[in-house]
């Protein structure tokens, strides 16, 4: 197990643990990306109360940042993770096109969406910071048409960096 913390520019932390015994690739990546301050200054772009909050790709200005794709271990293709997704459970985002389209985006579910189970690679959990997960699923949030974006806070939710410990 390796445990990680998100520490956010308001001063709250979210820690959380990840399990490479089941989700190798997807925890190295998040390892490295986070090692090497590449969420440092990005925000949670896509919030949804009762379902998830989604950050690690974009900064305050909404300028994407992007780095390689890996493959997604989850049981659709081909990796046995049975990690649920239940509130507090990490897990990354990918495109609807492909499912080896994961980078740095991540989610935090909010609330419990089992239809989400087997179809994106869950790869750890909150252990403590739930809270702030919360307060972020709260925060009102409006679209940005010109960009296609929905569900954008009107206030950033700015991670500071993220620590692996």
């Amino acid at each position: 197990m390796v445990r990680a913390e998100i520490q956010l520019e308001d001063g709250g932390n979210i820690e959380l643990e990840l399990y490479p015994d089941i989700a190798p690739k997807t925890v190295a990546n998040f390892v490295k990306l986070a090692n090497e301050n590449f969420y440092d200054g990005l925000v949670f772009h896509r919030v949804i109360k009762d379902f998830m909050i989604q950050g690690g790709g974009y900064d305050t200005d909404m300028t994407q940042h992007e780095t390689d794709t890996i493959t997604g271990e989850f049981i659709q293709n081909g990796y046995f993770n049975m990690i649920p997704h239940e509130r507090g459970v990490i897990s990354m985002a990918r495109t609807a096109i492909s499912m080896d389209s994961a980078s740095s985006q991540f989610f935090i579910m909010h609330q419990d969406s089992p239809s989400l189970n087997g179809q994106y690679a869950s790869f750890g959990k909150v252990t403590s910071g739930m809270e702030y997960v919360d307060k972020i699923a709260e925060t009102e949030t409006h679209s940005l048409t010109d960009m296609g974006m929905d569900d954008v806070p009107v206030q950033n939710q700015i991670i500071k960096t993220i620590v692996i410990k």
